[in-house]
């Protein structure tokens, strides 16, 4: 399935422009999740990439990330964006830089990437909310590009296996736990979705 050809991912104008302009960075609770602190920004992995907005306002903030997306026509769409993005100017350029952006299932793309990643993102395609005009446009269009991501707990448990620090999983604010997976070490809440956070202990 291809996108519309009015379907398209900017990471310079619009809403994501907006916020990245005005400051959407390291006090929000996509940053707190992944863990920025006082030491150097992680190396993160995104394996449901979508849109590319959480990937991209992680790099703003210092963050090399990998984007992980298996929708061909996702990936396509990311892939214009980034181009697009890097011709911006050089504060674009710069971000775009930290970006790499790697086509294929995470499920099988995690375990060959050839530097383990500080934090594994999760962002699987939500349940459906009981009422559909609750749902914005672009994410009724997603959900028709990606799928249900009904791998989303055996994605998660390759996630815990090769993260080094913390896999995140971020999921609808009063949904409950997704099935078959321990319990997260601690929560970080939003307005409308929560990161999941789980802690990797390495045994000594």
């Amino acid at each position: 399935m291809t996108a519309p050809d009015d379907f398209v991912v900017d990471f310079v104008g619009g809403a994501l422009g907006y916020r990245h302009r005005h400051g959407g960075g390291k006090g929000q609770a996509l940053h707190k999740a992944v863990g920025f602190g006082k030491g150097p920004p992680p190396l993160v992995a995104d394996a449901t990439a979508g849109l590319g907005r959480d990937a991209f306002l992680l790099a703003a903030e210092g963050a090399r990330v990998i984007l992980i997306e298996r929708a061909p026509a996702v990936h396509a769409l990311l892939a214009e964006a980034l181009a697009r993005a890097a011709a911006a100017g050089p504060d674009y350029a710069a971000i775009t830089a930290r970006m790499t952006l790697i086509p294929g299932d995470a499920r099988t793309v995690l375990p060959t990437l050839p530097e383990r990643p500080d934090v594994v993102l999760v962002d699987p395609m939500h349940p459906p909310r009981g009422n559909s005009a609750l749902v914005k446009k672009e994410m009724r269009l997603l959900r028709d590009l990606v799928g249900a991501d009904p791998d989303a707990a055996e994605l998660m448990a390759v996630a815990l296996d090769t993260a080094l620090k913390r896999v995140v999983l971020k999921w609808p604010l009063r949904a409950g736990f997704l099935p078959g997976l321990p319990r997260p070490s601690h929560q970080i809440l939003g307005k409308s979705t929560r990161y999941d956070v789980f802690m990797i202990h390495h045994e000594t």
